[in-house]
Order: structure tokens, then sequence, then C-alpha cells
């Protein structure tokens, strides 16, 4: 389910729902999706990569330094490294990175907690130590994280549980928007629409809303785009059919008088053309 967050120019501001509540020009809040399974899978997968690596180097530069004479002291060492970066690397990124480690980071990823504000040392280590003692360890590798997203709500690990943290898809991958259309079951009402009164800088902000609706969730889709039907249902008669989603009502709009113009277009341009033919 996603969480609503909402942004400003400035600081974030607490909000009732686990993410940054940050406010727009709209002065609504906008939707970030709660990081679910599979990206905090892939992340995770980035981040033992990164560990194995680590781990390998610390425990050659151990061995390299204290140069053990046993292999009691080598097992032991190489322990140490293991905790070492099983609890600090997740601990130290999250910290200094305020909620991401290099998995998150590829993944579009952030840690934040309840109230939306950004998460401190005690947060990490919380999440690092519940991961490092009860999530990781033995041969149940991740599934009591698993369970624990699968189950909750807000996709919360044991890890964020504890916290009181939740992690967020804050970056999505940019597509482009496809182009305003009819849909079929509007092709009939649009032909009869008069848009007379629709002038270009409510069309334009229209055209902004429906090009990044890819990046709302539905409740967002509907929240924003509310207000923005109402103003151009003020100015575009008949209204539409009983039922029609905001989204595909504007989408209408747009895609008719983008036709129109068309069309007037190529009227306009035709005798001019035609003329050009007869003096050649």
């Amino acid at each position: 389910m996603p969480r609503t967050v909402a942004r400003s120019s400035s600081a974030p501001i607490a909000g009732a729902g686990a993410g940054e509540r940050i406010v727009t020009g709209e002065a609504v809040a906008i939707d970030l999706r709660v990081a679910r399974l599979g990206s905090r899978l892939v992340a995770g997968l980035i981040d033992l990569l990164a560990q194995l690596y680590i781990l390998y180097f610390l425990v050659i530069v151990l061995v390299l330094i204290v140069r053990p004479g046993d292999d009691a002291l080598t097992a032991a060492m190489i322990l140490l490294g293991y905790v070492t970066i099983v609890l600090g690397y997740p601990v130290a990124c999250e910290t200094f990175s305020r909620g991401r480690t290099l998995g998150k980071m590829a993944m579009g990823l952030r840690v934040v907690r309840d109230d939306g504000g950004p998460i401190h040392f005690r947060h990490a280590f919380v999440r690092g130590l519940i991961g490092a003692v009860i999530e990781r360890p033995g041969p149940l590798l991740g599934l009591p994280a698993i369970a624990s997203m699968l189950i909750s709500r807000d996709s919360k690990r044991l890890g964020d549980l504890f916290a009181g943290t939740v992690v967020l898809q804050v970056r999505v991958p940019r597509t482009v928007g496809a182009p305003p259309y009819v849909p079929p079951a509007l092709l009939g009402w649009a032909s009869l629409l008069d848009l007379s009164g629709l002038d270009d800088a409510l069309a334009l902000r229209a055209r902004h809303f429906l090009s990044r609706a890819h990046d709302l969730s539905p409740a967002a889709l509907d929240r924003l785009g509310r207000g923005l039907v109402e103003e151009v249902r003020a100015v575009v008669t008949p209204a539409p059919p009983p039922g029609t989603p905001g989204w595909a009502y504007l989408s209408a709009v747009l895609a008719e008088r983008t036709s129109r113009a068309y069309v007037r277009l190529v009227a306009q341009r035709a005798p001019d053309a035609y003329a050009t033919h007869r003096r050649s």
C-alpha cells in the first residue's frame, strides 16, 4: 500500500503516515510507494555482494598485519571481520547516507522513520542488529525478514518493526508518458465537445498532470486530478458520462483538442500549398 508523502521546497514535515511529508504546489499529498519485496531483495543481493568483497579484503589485511600462528586465531579474526561487516556495513551506510546502502542507492530506496523524518544512528543500529542477530544467521538466511515483509502492510522486516522505520521507493524509473488519447467508450461523447472555453494554460496544466500520472499511485492520481477535472468541466461541455475516471476525462479532452487543432492547421495550410503549386 502506498504511503502518503508530501514534498515542499523547504524541509520535510512530519506527517501522519510513514514517509516524508512534503507539500506540493497544489498543496496536495503525493504518494511515494513503499518498497516491496522484489526491489528490496535485489538491493539486499547488491549489499551482500558488497559485504563479501569488503569482508574478503578485510580478512586479507588482518591476516597480513597480525600473521596468526594457529587456526583458532585465524578463525577468530574471520569471525571478527564477519561481525564487523554484517553489522557495521548497514549501520555506517544508513547513518551517513541518511537511510541508504549501496543496494538501496542502486534501486532508488531509502529508509525513513515512521514519522517521515530521516533516520539516525540508533535507528540504523537497531535495524542492523536485528538483521545480524535474528534475520540472517543460520540456515533460515533472510526468511524471517521475507516473512515479516509479506505479512506487514508496509512491507516491514523485523528490523523496521523494532526501529520504527519504513523503506520507501523514492526513485521511480523514468518513462516517456503516452500522448493523450480518447478511450473507445468516450469517442462519441468527445466528438460533441465544446472546447472554446479551454485556454492554453489550463490545457498545459492538464497535459503536465497526465505526463506524470505513471509516477503516482491511484489514490494520489485521484486527489491531484480532482480539482483539475473540476476546472476543465467548468469550461468544457457536455459533461462526461457518469463514472468516467478523471484521467480518462482529461485524456479525452486533450486528445480531442489536439485532433481539432491538427485539422485546422491542415485546412489552413492546404490553400497556401495549392497556391504555391499553381505558381510553380
